[in-house]
């Protein structure tokens, strides 16, 4: 799974020691420009990546967002469920989801015992239900394979249903302090402009990307932790991708577009984000229908939520087909039981 639009960062529930200004940090030695990727190697050349990784630690240690899922409390489901929980959408709609959720399942045992159409029904407006699928198809095999707890390996986590080496990594790094370069688009933003110059990170996460996060992962399993989450927060609050304000940020001074005189974006268009109208409307206000509904709901009631009968009969193919809808007879459906 990919992580494509704002994230907040997420701290190990084991906190590394908090690192200040004259902290002293682990420093990596300098990175052979040949290790890196092309456009980033004349930056890189030469460079201790911890004149990056102290000021913006240090930054990280002032500013950070207290947030649920970054105290000890959470543990690493509450980390795992912040994550499925806050790719594509906003911390400020994600907050009052997460706290019913880990109040109603605690536990991913909590959750395997439920009927997967809890989840979706749980999951509310949050957007992109399937991850709610994805993180109870993951609960289960964490309890089945695990004995319900979250487990630390990497490769591990990268087993479980729904999980992509996005959250894989971001589980280990923020759960459990493991040292992972955890590229969400805020990150990719932070390094696309820092470090080589361009103000967006391609759409999708190229192999130069993941090459260039590696080159800058701290060398201490703690510190690279803490860079990973201090990095993603200097993207969600500081280098935002509209109106970044640079007189707040801790590396303005090394900022290789803003030194370049802030160029404007070459590359690809930027993909928006359309909804009215869009087949994920249609989809939202089916799925409000069957939430909202104690029992089955009759095809009579899912018509009344759209006019263009071609469309919203697409959109629930589309719910049955992913898995989201389940269809009986007679004409009803309801939230999915197995």
């Amino acid at each position: 799974m990919t992580a494509t639009s704002a994230h907040s960062a997420t701290s190990p529930t084991t906190p590394a020691p908090a690192v200040t200004p004259t902290s002293p940090v682990t420093a990596t030695p300098p990175v052979p420009a040949a290790s890196v990727a092309p456009q980033a190697a004349a930056v890189l050349a030469g460079t201790d990546p911890a004149a990056l990784h102290t000021p913006v630690i240090a930054w990280f240690e002032s500013n950070a967002r207290d947030l649920p899922w970054r105290r000890p409390e959470a543990g690493a489901w509450g980390v795992m469920v912040s994550e499925f929980m806050l790719q594509q959408t906003p911390v400020s709609r994600v907050l009052p989801v997460y706290e019913q959720w880990l109040a109603r399942w605690p536990r991913p045992a909590d959750l395997a015992a439920e009927a997967p159409g809890e989840a979706v029904r749980a999951w509310g407006r949050l957007g992109y239900p399937r991850r709610a699928l994805r993180l109870h198809g993951a609960a289960q095999a964490i309890t089945e394979r695990y004995g319900g707890d979250v487990p630390r390996e990497h490769a591990q986590l990268l087993s479980l249903p729904g999980i992509g080496e996005y959250t894989a990594a971001a589980v280990a790094s923020f759960a459990y302090g493991q040292r992972h370069a955890v590229l969400d688009t805020n990150v990719r933003r932070v390094f696309a402009r820092a470090v080589t110059g361009v103000q967006y990170p391609p759409n999708a996460t190229t192999a130069a990307e993941r090459k260039l996060a590696r080159a800058l992962l701290p060398e201490d399993a703690a510190t690279a932790s803490r860079w990973a989450a201090s990095s993603m927060e200097l993207g969600a609050l500081v280098c935002t991708a509209k109106n970044e304000a640079c007189g707040r940020c801790p590396i303005a001074a090394r900022c290789a577009w803003r030194l370049a005189d802030k160029p404007a974006h070459d590359g690809a268009p930027r993909r928006g984000q359309s909804y009215a109208g869009t087949d994920r409307q249609v989809r939202g206000r089916l799925l409000a229908v069957l939430r909202e509904a104690v029992g089955p709901v009759p095809q009579t009631a899912l018509d009344a939520v759209w006019d263009e009968p071609v469309q919203r009969a697409r959109a629930l193919d589309g719910l049955v087909a992913d898995g989201l809808v389940e269809p009986l007879e007679n004409g009803v459906y309801r939230l999915p039981q197995s």
